[in-house]
């Protein structure tokens, strides 16, 4: 039992540490932005920039942050269509010679385009024909469509064996750009509706608990603006390389394997797309910068909104630094107003009780109002107060509608002696939650109480058990214990004694036979007998006798007595008779 009540305490604060270790290891996975750590996932061209304000644009609240994150989003957009021509102009300029496989490929490609063109001038000439009236070659023209439908996916794919061997990535970089313009496409069918201002936006948390999940809110997305801002920065740099680089190849002209290898019509090409590729990538970098710049100003936004916050939380504070020092002042005048009272000291002490308690109920309430606000579900609410309530006040409910029980007909009234839940006593009231009995012992001991008074809930009425004796249909088996000396008239005393009984009894055992009959609604009583009996045992002394006998509750005292009254008569003529048989003989 030790080891397991050892495991039970171990391994919940095994759990409990294990979880709090993992949560500091983890804290920061929510606060990152996973594209920022590397380009490696996002294909040829670098999409970042739009990549990171299209997750911060969902974190804007306020107005004035809506319209900082839609500008940071055309900025942006226009950075990532930038790089995507530069990807274009740069792949154009790393051209390799072609050899081997690839010079194979380029001139099936060649004999390829030659083919698709006769086929789409086939095609076009049937389609021409079929125009007329008395056009008759269906058939050659659904299989010139499937013969150019076929040449050009053996060209396309023969253009793409090419690209692979060659190392020519302007297809590849086609399709990326082709896939962000049909999401860009779709994005802008979406409205964004303005939200509040930044005082609004904050005027909304009205709860303390409400503006402290603001205020982490924040802290969250202003980690994250953070972030962004530092990527745009690094991406400056980074373009600043890459302009440097690009004005020492335009200084240069080009180098001297390529002035030999090229022609001057080639290298004036050259030329002419590495000046449009620099004016890119100073486009780029103008772009990067007031991207910077915007999120910068986001960053003081979110600052601001973050100082509102953290007024109101201040303004909660002082209103529940304010309800507990009215609740500590009313305390202290309540105790001195109650003090003046002259009234029982455990009186007193009860009202001082209570009325504390109440004023904290009271402060309790407006603290909880304070930090969670009122609820916004109320019948819901309701209904879970009113399951708690039925719950903890089950008892008093129950004991509510047992009191009607005891009204009816069977119940109870002050002055009944009855039996509750094997107590028996007098009931001295009946309330309509509790029942009140002066105790009496059990059931021989009437008339002598014990000075304790009881009381019941009244649900014992519906949960448990009780006996009214006081009312009509309550019959008990009584009986009386008598000790007969050794005589020669014993046994003719015996059954005097039982034929006593039986007169004493004969009334009541007809009016018990007569009600058990009603009750069962039956004649037949053979496993019922009301008759009284009287037993025998052997005993040092003589013989003792055990009379039993059917009796109401409420007159066996009176019954007893009586029975007791005729027992010593006889008693006492048996001895007088014995004295007189022994007088006879002396």
């Amino acid at each position: 039992m030790k080891a397991l009540k050892s495991l039970s305490l171990v391994v919940p604060a095994l759990l409990l540490v294990a979880a709090l270790i993992g949560t500091v290891l983890t804290r920061g996975s929510m606060a990152n932005l996973p594209f920022l750590r590397g380009k490696g996932a996002n294909g040829l061209v670098d999409q970042r920039p739009w990549q990171t304000i299209e997750a911060l644009s969902p974190l804007a609240i306020s107005a004035e942050e809506k319209r900082l994150a839609r500008e940071a989003e055309r900025l942006a957009d226009h950075e990532v269509d930038q790089a995507f021509a530069q990807a274009l102009r740069q792949a154009t300029l790393e051209t390799h010679a072609l050899t081997g496989n690839a010079l194979v490929l380029q001139q099936k490609i060649t004999a390829l385009q030659v083919v698709v063109k006769d086929d789409q001038a086939k095609l076009d000439s049937l389609t021409a024909a079929s125009k007329k009236p008395d056009f008759s070659n269906g058939d050659d023209l659904d299989s010139a469509k499937a013969q150019l439908q076929l040449d050009s996916d053996n060209l396309s794919d023969a253009n793409e064996e090419l690209a692979r061997l060659s190392g020519d990535q302007r297809d590849e970089i086609q399709r990326e750009l082709a896939t962000r313009q049909a999401a860009m496409k779709k994005r802008d069918e979406q409205t964004d509706a303005a939200g509040p201002s930044s005082v609004q936006s904050a005027q909304r948390y009205r709860t303390l608990a409400g503006r402290i999940s603001a205020w982490f809110d924040q802290r969250t997305r202003m980690d994250s603006i953070t972030q962004a801002l530092a990527q745009a920065k690094a991406d400056v740099t980074s373009l600043a390389a890459q302009q440097a680089d690009l004005e020492a190849k335009l200084n240069k002209g080009d180098t001297a394997q390529d002035a030999t290898a090229r022609s001057r019509v080639q290298r004036l090409s050259s030329l002419h797309t590495l000046s449009q590729v620099h004016s890119i990538v100073d486009d780029r970098i103008q772009t990067q910068r007031q991207l910077a710049d915007v999120y910068q100003r986001w960053l003081d936004q979110v600052g601001r909104q973050h100082q509102i916050v953290v007024h109101l939380i201040l303004q909660s504070v002082v209103v529940i630094a304010f309800f507990l020092l009215c609740s500590a002042i009313l305390t202290f005048l309540a105790g001195k107003l109650l003090d003046r009272l002259k009234i029982d000291r455990r009186n007193l002490l009860t009202l001082r009780t209570v009325t504390t308690l109440a004023i904290q109920i009271v402060t309790l309430l407006l603290v909880i109002l304070v930090i969670f606000g009122v609820p916004s579900q109320m019948p819901t609410i309701l209904g879970l107060v009113t399951a708690g309530l039925t719950v903890v006040f089950q008892d008093f409910i129950v004991a509510f509608f047992g009191w009607f029980v005891l009204m009816g007909k069977g119940g109870i009234r002050v002055g009944d002696w009855v039996e509750i839940n094997s107590v028996g006593g007098e009931v001295v009231e009946v309330g309509l939650f509790r029942t009140t009995l002066l105790e009496t012992g059990n059931w021989t001991d009437r008339g002598h109480p014990t000075g304790r008074r009881i009381d019941f809930m009244n649900g014992f009425a519906i949960r448990g058990q009780y006996f009214n004796f006081s009312t009509s249909g309550q019959w008990l088996w009584d009986e009386i214990h008598v000790n007969l000396p050794p005589g020669p008239h014993t046994y003719q005393t015996i059954d005097a004694i039982h034929d006593a009984v039986q007169k004493e009894t004969e009334k009541s055992t007809k009016l018990a036979v007569s009600e058990w009959q009603r009750a069962t609604r039956s004649h037949d009583l053979s496993s019922f007998s009301a008759e009284p009996s009287v037993d025998m045992r052997p005993a040092s002394s003589g013989i003792d006798l055990i009379v039993r006998y059917v009796t109401r509750a409420a007159d066996r005292f009176s019954v007893r007595n009586r029975i007791y009254q005729t027992v010593i008569d006889l008693m006492q003529k048996n001895e007088e008779a014995a004295l007189e048989a022994v007088q006879k003989q002396s």
